[in-house]
């Protein structure tokens, strides 16, 4: 009897603490610079919803993230700088958060949250830099940095896509920022339902690029001032997401939950496009140094933790701060973690003086290897220092308009050496590289994309419009095989689900015009004639384990190599016998692969076509 009496009070405790903890939404959206609000002073954009939070929530008025999209995210997610986490580009594998981390939604899951994203992830779209294999246990997600893109499903438009969700691809109704707020609701629902505290990581591709709204949103904006630019669209999805963020403050309410929900509004970088309207006084715009790249709203709410009621807080603070400050504030369970942010429980409840001697740092590299002084910006609570030369007293000149290096050569000296310090840090990893996962048997096939191939200069094709014509490079994906085995390695210039032929001519562009498949990996170097209309061409190949350089591509009638898009990679040991681990794409099978008949050199095995099971 006293032991079931023990069980029922541990039960009952165990479900009130679960009652008790907050339930925890950042709602972080793309491109959306600190002006592109109307209660920052925007004179066209209309925001009624978040103007609203706005006047009624604490806000970080000196918020700052990295100039673009992936690096901000990892830091978010980590507590620590991007180039520590390995993120410091938005493609070529260095967006690909390295394995070592601990993220918030480990850390949530572990104290007992259901964890959920909708919308960007950008951190890494294959095992095992998904969300899901970074603590989230529902995935509503696009693929790479915006829909769209390579990596994504293709002819994702915005409006009734396909998206990846938990493990499938599955086609859903309507414009995307509308899919990813009420999948995030249905979620919710169900953890209210269960009485389980959740997070919600809620994080439109909105307002990037390409710019497309639903007319309605379009119709708002068809002002002299901005009718015919892209700004009508741009503006446009500011303010489909301002509705959707007032029906999702209406759905807290209703379901009872919104005194005891943490509730943020964020956004990733600085604005794309909104700065030839307003800048809220600041100078540049994503992926600058300069405030208006990386200075964004971070508005937010609590009140069951007594955080609500407007007020600004003007303490320099970071991406880096938000996990540090949800595991005090919340007195989560965590591993040690040596956190480059910290917490902001002192500022948030009232000193005025925390943070007021602190020095952070904000990068924007975008290149292979990062390098010194790149894009960086160091900033103090007063000052500003870009590209190791220019120094701007923040506080007297927001707009950063005079530079006063010259006047303060005892603080170019304390920045200096702060950043220089900062830099050993940083880099002594630099070397660190987080390859391309094959022969996993938690993902099997993977798909390899010319989003992440390593070009030695400029970008690689990393969005779907480029697929029209040549690559025009030749460029290695950096993998680490998992495991000894046979491969099928298949070539394709278009995604499977796209169903097209590699010379097939294709919205009026013209046809690639090439001859062979090829692909080259340790030792194995390997062409073979394209048959006419095939879509894909298959290789078998043996692979050992460990890192290494894998080219596929194309050649054309004059013997020159270019990368393809797309290559789909088998681990046949691992399928063998287990058809559930073979997923395709599409979640419906790939096309067969017309018959080639082929002579193999010793290492490699006879040519089979690869097959994907329907489910």
């Amino acid at each position: 009897m006293n032991k079931l009496l023990a069980l029922v009070t541990f039960v009952l405790g165990t479900f009130l603490s679960a009652q008790d903890k907050p339930n925890i939404i950042i709602v972080m959206t793309d491109d959306q610079g600190y002006g592109d609000l109307s209660c920052h002073g925007n004179p066209i954009l209309k925001t009624p919803h978040i103007d609203q939070f706005q006047k009624e929530s604490p806000r970080l008025t000196n918020y700052h993230v990295d100039p673009t999209c992936a690096p901000t995210r990892s830091a978010l997610m980590t507590g620590r700088y991007s180039a520590r986490v390995g993120v410091w580009h938005t493609v070529q594998g260095r967006h690909l958060m390295r394995e070592r981390e601990v993220t918030m939604a480990d850390i949530l899951q572990d104290n007992g949250y259901a964890t959920g994203i909708f919308g960007k992830w950008h951190l890494g779209d294959a095992y095992p830099y998904r969300p899901e294999d970074r603590g989230f246990t529902h995935v509503v997600t696009h693929g790479a940095g915006g829909v769209g893109q390579v990596p994504d499903y293709w002819g994702n438009d915005y409006f009734n896509d396909t998206y990846y969700a938990n493990g499938e691809f599955v086609k859903f109704e309507g414009f995307c920022t509308d899919v990813w707020f009420n999948e995030a609701k249905k979620f919710m629902k169900t953890q209210i339902d269960k009485k389980k505290p959740f997070f919600a990581y809620i994080t439109p591709n909105a307002p990037h690029g390409p710019m497309r709204a639903p007319q309605k949103y379009l119709d708002m904006y068809n002002t002299t001032k901005v009718k015919g630019t892209k700004l009508e669209a741009f503006f446009g999805m500011i303010t489909n997401i301002d509705d959707n963020f007032g029906e999702l403050r209406k759905f807290l309410k209703a379901e009872g939950v919104e005194d005891n929900t943490i509730l943020v509004y964020t956004t990733d970088n600085g604005s794309s496009s909104g700065v030839q309207v307003f800048n809220a006084g600041m100078t540049g715009a994503k992926n600058s140094n300069f405030d208006g790249g990386h200075r964004v709203p971070f508005i937010f709410s609590w009140p069951n933790g007594d955080i609500s009621g407007a007020r600004d807080i003007d303490q320099l603070t970071a991406h880096m701060d938000i996990l540090p400050s949800l595991i005090d504030m919340l007195n989560l369970k965590a591993p040690k973690i040596d956190f480059d942010g910290t917490s902001l429980k002192g500022i948030i409840k009232g000193d005025k003086a925390a943070l007021r001697d602190r020095v952070l740092m904000v990068e924007s590299q975008r290149v292979k290897t990062p390098e010194k002084w790149r894009n960086t910006a160091v900033m103090s609570d007063q000052w500003r220092l870009l590209n190791a030369k220019q120094l701007y007293n923040i506080r007297k000149d927001p707009a950063q308009k005079n530079d006063v290096s010259s006047q303060h050569p005892e603080v170019m000296q304390r920045l200096l050496a702060a950043y220089d310090l900062r830099w050993a840090d940083l880099s002594s990893e630099h070397h660190i590289f987080s390859p391309l996962v094959i022969g996993a048997k938690e993902e099997n096939p993977v798909t390899l994309t010319s989003h992440d191939q390593m070009v030695e200069e400029g970008l690689p094709k990393w969005n779907q419009p480029s697929v029209n014509g040549n690559s025009n490079h030749l460029a290695p994906w950096v993998v680490r095989v998992q495991s000894d085995g046979e491969y099928e390695i298949s070539v394709r210039r278009w995604a499977a689900e796209a169903d097209k032929g590699i010379n097939e001519k294709y919205e009026a562009k013209k046809p690639m015009g090439v001859v062979k498949a090829f692909i080259k990996v340790d030792d194995i170097d390997l062409e073979k004639d394209i048959p006419a209309g095939a879509k894909e061409v298959t290789f078998k190949v043996r692979l050992k384990a460990g890192q290494k350089d894998l080219y596929t591509g194309f050649v054309d009638a004059k013997g020159k190599r270019q990368s393809s898009f797309y290559a789909y990679v088998l681990n046949k040991s691992i399928a063998q016998g287990d058809t559930s681990a073979w997923q395709s794409r599409e979640g419906l099978g790939l096309p067969l692969a017309a018959p080639i008949t082929i002579d193999f050199p010793e290492q490699c095995l006879e040519f089979d076509k690869i097959r994907y099971p329907k489910k």
